[in-house]
């Protein structure tokens, strides 16, 4: 049993290679017959595939032979149809051509015909053109018998007449245009009579409605720079030890203090009404407590400013909500407050702005237009007037620069531009501002000025009527309102009498400055004087 066990072991590793031999020799007989296989079938399937391919030679030559022989038919059914529509074609234009030239043939007799009917007409043109040069010449002849005579004629009138033909041709120019001038001056009156008869009415119930129901006060107030004292002993304690305290005060308000030998008042002197204003109000306060010195002087200075600044400001708003007006820049605002302490001709700039608002808004409600427009334009007219005193330029052109500055409207701007009629208003609301502007400043009471430019102005009105031809007296009448001017009536005439006024009251506007507006009266009579002896 242990021999027989021994030979299984030995013989196991044999058995294994012989079974594996085994497995590789049916492998390599299994590969080479499916070779085989694969190699018979793969040329049965060749020679198939080629059979096909063959097959579909044939058709598709028999194909190209068949659309071949369509594609001939086809050209030559296309070159029969071209060469018949060719013909027929030809045919067509054979006789439009026939036609041309039957047409051209009948035009070249008409035209034979015309030139032969041209060449008539030109033969008797020619025989018209001699004739007429015929006639030309004569016709000359007779223009210079009729110039000669013409001649003879204008030296005999000039004789009779003892006028040369210049001076009569003037005489004549002369009598046109003073008839011209007349008739023209007629019209000018019936015109402006019928328009003033029209207008004035309905413009007179407008104002009085806006002046009846505009309430203000009459500017009786001007910014004065006087302080009374409570005596002359206050005098010295303002002037302090060597002049200390009132130099103080001076630099720190830039306001001139004279004190001289007017009892019991300081007068301060300076062009910028806050300025002076600060220093008022300064002033009287250092008095009231009595402790002056140059300490005090520049605290109760510099409060009583910001005071004054807020002051200012309370004002311009003050006055814009007393309009009903919203939106006015602040800077705008400040510059209306100052003009608290601004007067013109004696009367309240701010008053004057207020009532010019009101006066324009009034009149703008009763016409129908824009009130608040026509209230800004007259609160912000004279808008200027609160920095002319610093600024180079008249007020109207500080306020238009101001107003375009801080963005107003082009219609506020032209408001205040237009308001002394130095350019053309653009809007109702402009001239409304402007006539608002003159009642304000015209009424009585409004405005005063000083004796020596009331009579220096009375004088220049005066000077400028008397300095036209024609003119015998004139008078200022009415302070100033008024001028009236006597003619003499043999040099200037009922018609020349109107242009005279006209001219009269241009020169005025251009040459014055005045407040609200003169009435130009031209008087032309006539006395005949006879003594019985």
């Amino acid at each position: 049993m242990n021999y027989t066990s021994s030979l299984l072991l030995l013989s196991t590793p044999v058995a294994i290679g012989l079974i594996a031999l085994a497995a590789v020799i049916f492998a390599v007989v299994g590969f080479l017959i499916g070779n085989k296989v694969f190699a018979k079938a793969r040329a049965k399937k060749i020679g198939e595939t080629e059979v096909v391919i063959a097959k579909m030679k044939d058709e598709a030559e028999q194909e190209c032979k068949r659309l071949k022989k369509e594609a001939i038919y086809e050209a030559k059914e296309e070159d029969l149809r071209l060469r018949k529509e060719f013909e027929r074609e030809s045919r067509e234009k054979k006789q439009e051509l026939q036609k041309m030239e039957q047409r051209l043939n009948q035009k070249d007799e008409v035209l034979s015909k015309k030139d032969s009917n041209l060449l008539k007409k030109n033969e008797e043109l020619e025989q018209q053109k001699q004739d007429l040069d015929k006639k030309r010449v004569e016709l000359q002849k007779q223009k210079e018998r009729i110039e000669k005579q013409e001649e003879l004629m204008v030296q005999e009138l000039e004789k009779v007449a003892q006028l040369t033909k210049e001076e009569a041709k003037q005489q004549i120019m002369d009598n046109v245009l003073e008839e011209a001038r007349h008739d023209s001056a007629v019209m000018v009156r019936n015109i402006e009579a019928q328009a003033k008869e029209d207008a004035n009415k309905k413009a007179k119930e407008i104002i009085s409605l806006a002046v009846q129901r505009c309430c203000t006060d009459h500017a009786s107030e001007i910014t004065v720079s006087v302080v009374p004292l409570p005596n002359d002993d206050m005098k010295a304690r303002i002037i302090g030890r060597e002049g200390r305290n009132i130099r103080a005060l001076e630099n720190a308000t830039g306001i001139e203090l004279i004190i001289d030998d007017t009892p019991e008042v300081v007068i301060m002197s300076g062009f910028d009404p806050v300025r002076r204003e600060v220093a008022r109000i300064a002033l009287e306060r250092l008095i009231a407590d009595g402790r002056i010195h140059p300490a005090r002087i520049e605290e109760t200075v510099e409060k009583v400013r910001k005071e004054l600044d807020s002051q200012i400001k309370a004002n311009g708003e003050e006055a814009m909500f007393d309009c009903g007006l919203y939106g006015i820049h602040p800077e705008l605002i400040k510059l209306l407050g100052r003009l608290k302490y601004r007067t013109s001709y004696g009367q309240n700039v701010l008053k004057h702005s207020l009532e010019v608002a009101h006066l324009a808004g009034l009149m703008a409600q009763e016409l129908g237009v824009d009130v608040n427009l026509a209230k800004r334009g007259g609160l912000l007219h004279d808008i200027g007037k609160a920095v002319d005193h610093e600024i180079e330029g008249t007020h109207i052109q500080i306020g238009v620069d101001l107003a375009k500055k801080y963005k107003e409207s082009k219609n506020v701007v032209n408001c205040i531009q237009a308001h002394h009629g130095d350019v053309e208003p653009k809007t109702i609301e402009a001239v409304l501002v402007q006539a608002a502007d003159a009642i304000s400043g015209a009424r009585p009471g409004a405005r005063r000025e000083t004796s020596t430019n009331y009579i220096k102005r009375l004088e220049q009105l005066e000077a400028i009527a008397t300095g036209f031809d024609g003119v015998e007296k004139s008078y200022a009448i009415q302070a100033g309102r008024e001028i009236r001017v006597v003619v003499k009536p043999e040099q200037v005439d009922d018609n020349q009498a109107l242009f005279l006024a006209k001219d009269i009251a241009k020169k005025i506007e251009s040459e014055l400055e005045y407040p609200g507006q003169i009435k130009v009266n031209v008087i032309r009579e006539w006395r005949a004087v006879e003594y019985a002896k």
